[in-house]
């Protein structure tokens, strides 16, 4: 009896043992439910982040260590519209045969399991139990509009880092710029010169965001803005690598007083057949514009600036909302050459001159002047101007002369001009003139973009004429020597009486 009762008091205890043992065991299951931090680096304030469970499961190691989600289950208050398992849109997921947004487009998400408000460069998104997250922009609390929203999906089996992609396209406008006298053309550049009558090539060029795989559809609008001197010469050609994709662009032209706004729409540029579309994809648009008579003269110029409209909400498949670039712009620039007429004291206006202007131009090996300007005497102009310019050699031509002057001699000279070429708001730095054959001296003003010289006329040699001086000196030579043949006359006969 007394064994008997030492063997209850025993069992007794080691109940009590495993009781003990069973709870501290639900202790520590309880206590592998943990929640983790979610860090998102590169984040800009403004933003209000949501972050929705979309799928739950088992967090275990595996052999490698390393920590996974098994047995894979929809997240609370999600509703999926396709026939697959959440395993099985997961999987499809990790091995890129679907994609977020193509997901996103079956999904209902009704339960928030964490929103915070974005803070400069880093933002913690803090108590997330295990799982896969969909991070998003809340809708309408986007504080710039420039900006772009962002949608990812991460997995949460600890705590986690990830990037935002959430970067917005760009665009440049360029320009090329020929000097016709030596027949050499730029690279794209920010700034160019151009004589009135030429036509100036342009080049638009715009990138994609990183992000672009999340979205279903993609606007993008092209709008550019040539100032009065420019006119559109509709030829555009939009590509998108080597693939032409101008006729899924719509073009409009508005013509104003003061401008003319070109715009090239492309409602889904992920709808375009043919291309393919990655952070990497450049959309190009090639133009030119002819500079007519209205163009500015000097250091003013003739700006052109363009921007791109473009979606910036993957929530929304690329539908409704659109953030803007700022504008970026270059410019053209054009000159004048002003020939005062004087007499030979330089400084008398001289009247009755004309003037023909040429320009060198080289190509393909072949030299020549070809005329840029003429402008004819009328009988009371002493001031001529020849205006839209180019820098270049030209050669300055009396075609029509003073009555009782010499012709002057051609004068040759070169028009010398620096521009901004790399710049986000290119200025004319420096506007020269130079004679290399004939008489003339330049002074410059860069601001009205001019060059001045004074062209001085000579008078003409006089040569004796009928009735004119040279009659009238014989007639004293000759007056002259009747009276000393009279004196000779005399004396003989005087001489022969003494005689």
């Amino acid at each position: 009896m007394k064994y008997l009762h030492k063997l209850l008091s025993f069992i007794v205890a080691l109940t009590m043992v495993f009781a003990l043992g069973s709870m501290q065991a639900t202790s520590v299951s309880a206590e592998e439910t943990k929640t983790y931090n979610l860090t998102l680096t590169g984040t800009t304030t403004g933003h209000t982040y949501e972050a929705y469970q979309v799928f739950t499961g088992d967090l275990s190691t595996n052999a490698e260590g390393k920590k996974v989600l098994s047995n894979v289950e929809w997240g609370n208050g999600v509703t999926y519209t396709g026939k697959e398992s959440a395993a099985d849109v997961a999987k499809a997921l990790g091995d890129g045969t679907m994609t977020i947004a193509q997901l996103i487009d079956k999904l209902t998400l009704t339960t928030v399991a964490k929103t915070v408000t974005s803070a400069k460069d880093s933002t913690v998104i803090d108590g997330l139990t295990a799982g896969y997250y969909l991070v998003k922009d809340k809708d309408g609390t986007q504080a710039n509009t420039s900006d772009a929203y962002t949608k990812f999906i991460v997995q949460v089996v600890g705590d986690s880092e990830v990037q935002i992609k959430s970067d917005v396209p760009t665009v440049v406008k360029k320009v090329k710029d020929t000097n016709d006298s030596t027949g050499e053309t730029s690279g794209w550049q920010d700034s160019a010169d151009y004589d009135i009558g030429d036509d100036v090539p342009y080049q638009i060029t715009g990138t994609l965001p990183d992000n672009i795989a999340d979205y279903t559809t993609y606007k993008y609008i092209f709008t550019d803005t040539m100032s009065k001197g420019l006119t559109f010469n509709n030829d555009a050609t939009i590509k998108i690598g080597d693939t032409v994709v101008t006729g899924s662009f719509e073009e409009a032209v508005t013509k104003g007083n003061d401008s003319t706004v070109v715009t090239w729409t492309c409602n889904n540029l992920k709808g375009i057949q043919g291309v393919t579309l990655n952070k990497d994809t450049k959309v190009v648009v090639t133009y030119s514009a002819t500079l007519n008579e209205n163009a500015v003269i000097g250091s003013a110029g003739n700006p052109n600036t363009v921007n791109l409209t473009y979606s910036n909400n993957p929530n929304k498949n690329g539908d409704g909302e659109t953030g803007k670039t700022p504008d970026d712009k270059n410019i053209v620039f054009t000159y004048k050459t002003v020939v005062n007429k004087v007499d030979q004291d330089g400084k008398t206006p001289l009247k009755g001159a004309g003037f023909t202007l040429q320009k060198k131009y080289k190509e393909n090996g072949k030299t020549e002047y070809i005329e840029v300007g003429k402008i004819n005497a009328d009988g009371e102009k002493s001031t001529f101007e020849f205006t839209g310019l180019d820098d270049g050699d030209y050669k300055l031509i009396e075609s029509t002369t003073p009555e009782g002057y010499n012709t002057i001699a051609p004068i040759e000279f070169t028009i010398s001009a620096e521009h901004d070429k790399e710049s986000d708001a290119p200025t004319l730095i420096s506007l020269s003139g130079n004679a290399t054959n004939g008489k003339a001296e330049f002074s410059a003003d860069k601001d009205a973009g001019s060059l001045t010289t004074d062209v001085v006329n000579k008078k003409g040699s006089t040569l004796p004429e009928t009735g004119g001086m040279g009659t009238t000196l014989l007639y004293g030579v000759g007056g002259v020597l009747v009276a000393l043949a009279a004196v000779y006359v005399v004396y003989t006969k005087k001489n022969e009486k003494k005689q």
